[in-house]
């Protein structure tokens, strides 16, 4: 349903914003406006406020923003449509009633609903009776007592063709909304529609208001061909769109700040009963991108937990395809795989609810897991193989389409590059001492064939050029040709002039952030180039350089050193003492810092000011550019006019929009 821009300002004015906050938050009066602790995250000094004159409230701490139903969306994890019905139901508005197209589909659905809360009861009651013995007596070696069969409302689908469909039909049911419920297989070519479940143990699936829309039934007996049977699409029911348990894990989800999804419903149940009630599973089959964004509206990363087998592993692997689209700012996923063979009943009763909260308190991060599966699928000790390891991540990462998060990932696998394979460039000789590993073995062996220049070279880049193709390649791809900002150049110009500096500051090189993606196969090449060709005494700017052509940097070179043409000099000046050098080098290295920083500000400013417009933010954006465009004139006297012109282009399509221009 649409509601209109009228019908929501009415209730904004029935309801002041602190009466509907007071309820989640502790408000205290300050002049005109509320403080109190923030209900996004732990803290001790309130940074939260709510202003009724304004209509809003504001978190300093984690920068929340919005009005009654952001706020209701947020704490409550319901949808804006529940919101909007919830504050209307408070502000005692009448919702506008729907069309009779509308209103006949609801009623339909209302039945639907009927059914399945019918099929509910009757497989609840079928438990308790003769029939259900041997249900019962699985459950009770299960460890489920009567609580827990009440609270999850478990049943049992007895073994008959029509028993569900004879009750259903006496209490007024037709066979077309039995059928079309999922509780009855019919169609045109079934002329009698029969039970689907028989013989099952029977899970209801509720919606997020809680209510029974379809059923998960596991067989008892091992000569029926699926172990579990799920209700089949319906109007209500779409199975990759819900998640098993979210109406009863909602508000603990919330209070914790926390989700764990486990593989299913026993395992749902068990957790649960041990104490932690933030537990959801998907409905048997691999996450999806609605189940994510589901989970992500409960918590910010939510923990995937897997059986220690290879089937929990495979399944991690799955998930980590679908949520690497979906990848935004501060949402993500965390993965905890238990012990092999177990699944969380298992330890949960072998070890207790602590070593399950253990589990779940070691998850990796999604970065890691992305990591170890590519390392894992092929061996990397060969450049062809690094090469096609390389590229592997490179393709993953470029599956996010969130351009902040795919920068930080690309940052954070290069760097884990970097590492690796200056790790795997040692080796332990016989004395104990380490040795660089080259084509040919020992970097001191290679160092001895030094009368044919032109050999080493070729060598090292061939060892090169593999692992380098596929940053090159993305790089031209995102348009390499375009004109280098003057600090990242004289960063990387002063390197190169000054191979010395990757001696002491490589660690600190390789956590640049470069705009250019070029730029950024060039630094990963000088750091390369310095590991490779450090045993060589007096690496000088000129040697540098040809080796750096040798793999493919050469027109990057030349861009590079026209980037900044008379800015700096020290940069190119060979006959500086190290000491100025490193001075020099000190302070380029803080200003491009504060740079890096003040981008991030200012991209978070201008995404708080698209969202609401105020003079508060505008005024931020203002300012955080100007600071901005005064640090990039540090470095090109001229300063960034494609900066500024971005700005003004971005500021006047923002005042276009809201009739301020």
């Amino acid at each position: 349903m649409r509601f209109s821009p009228t019908l929501l300002d009415e209730i904004r004015a029935r309801l002041p914003v602190s009466q509907v906050v007071s309820r989640h938050v502790r408000l205290k009066r300050t002049g005109r406006e509320y403080t109190g602790l923030s209900p996004f995250k732990q803290e001790k000094t309130p940074s939260f406020t709510v202003n009724d004159d304004k209509g809003f409230y504001h978190c300093f701490a984690t920068g929340e923003h919005g009005d009654i139903f952001t706020f209701l969306i947020k704490v409550e994890g319901i949808s804006f449509p529940e919101s909007v019905e919830k504050l209307a139901a408070e502000a005692g508005v009448e919702l506008p009633k729907d069309t009779p197209e509308m209103q006949q589909n609801a009623d339909k659905r209302l039945r639907l609903r009927e059914v399945t809360e019918a099929s509910c009861r009757f497989f609840e009651q079928e438990l308790k009776g003769l029939r259900g013995a041997g249900a019962d007596e699985y459950l009770t070696k299960r460890g489920l007592d009567d609580r827990a069969r009440a609270r999850f409302r478990i049943g049992y689908a007895p073994n008959g063709r029509d028993l569900l469909k004879n009750h259903l039909t006496n209490l007024g049911f037709t066979l077309e909304e039995i059928v079309t419920s999922g509780m009855c297989i019919g169609g045109r070519d079934i002329a009698v529609p029969y039970d689907r479940f028989r013989d099952r143990l029977m899970f209801p699936i509720e919606d997020l208001k809680g209510k029974v829309i379809a059923f998960g039934g596991r067989a008892l007996s091992s000569q029926q061909k699926a172990k579990y049977l799920n209700s089949p699409e319906t109007p209500l029911f779409h199975k990759g769109r819900l998640l098993y348990n979210i109406a009863k894990a909602r508000q603990s989800a919330y209070d914790e700040q926390s989700v764990i999804a486990v593989e299913g419903y026993m395992d749902t149940i068990a957790c649960a009963k041990a104490g932690f009630e933030n537990v959801v599973a998907p409905l048997g089959t691999a996450l999806t991108p609605e189940q994510l964004q589901l989970m992500w509206r409960l918590a910010k990363e939510p923990v995937l937990c897997f059986d220690g087998d290879e089937a929990g592993k495979k399944a991690a692997w799955r998930a980590i395809d679908t949520v690497l689209p979906e990848l935004h700012p501060g949402f993500s996923l965390r993965f905890a795989f238990l012990p092999d063979g177990q699944d969380p009943d298992d330890l949960i009763k072998s070890e207790g609810k602590r070593a399950f909260g253990e589990v779940i308190k070691a998850a990796s991060p999604l970065v890691d897991v992305l990591w170890q599966r590519e390392l894992k699928l092929a061996p990397t000790d060969t450049p062809e193989r690094r090469a096609a390891f390389e590229a592997r991540l490179q393709e993953q990462v470029d599956r996010i389409n969130n351009p902040a998060v795919k920068t930080h990932y690309d940052k954070e696998l290069r760097q884990r590059l970097w590492e690796l394979w200056r790790e795997r460039g040692t080796s332990k000789s016989a004395s104990g001492s380490a040795q660089r590993s080259t084509p040919n073995g020992s970097y001191k062996a290679w160092r001895k064939d030094r009368t044919r220049p032109s050999e080493l070279v070729e060598r090292f880049a061939h060892q090169m050029a593999s692992s380098m193709e596929t940053w090159r390649k993305g790089a031209m791809a995102a348009g390499a040709k375009e004109q280098f900002l003057p600090r990242e150049a004289l960063v990387l110009e002063a390197l190169i002039n000054h191979p010395w500096l990757l001696e002491d500051y490589s660690e600190e090189i390789s956590e640049l952030t470069f705009v250019h993606a070029e730029l950024s196969g060039l630094r990963d090449a000088i750091l390369q180039v310095q590991i490779a060709l450090s045993g060589q005494n007096g690496l000088d700017r000129e040697t540098f350089r040809v080796h750096l052509k040798e793999i493919g940097f050469g027109d990057a070179l030349e861009r590079v050193g026209a980037a900044h043409i008379g800015i700096d000099r020290w940069v190119r000046a060979l006959d500086q003492s190290r000491t100025v050098i490193e001075e020099s080098w000190h302070q380029m290295l803080e200003l491009y810092r504060r740079q890096m920083a003040l981008s991030m500000r200012l991209d978070g400013a201008k995404q708080a000011f698209d969202e609401d417009g105020s003079e508060e933010n505008l005024g931020k954006v203002r300012d955080l550019n100007a600071r901005y465009l005064d640090n990039e004139n540090m470095f090109a006297r001229s300063g960034e006019v494609s900066g500024a012109e971005n700005f003004d282009a971005f500021l006047a399509a923002q005042l276009e929009a809201r009739g301020l221009k």
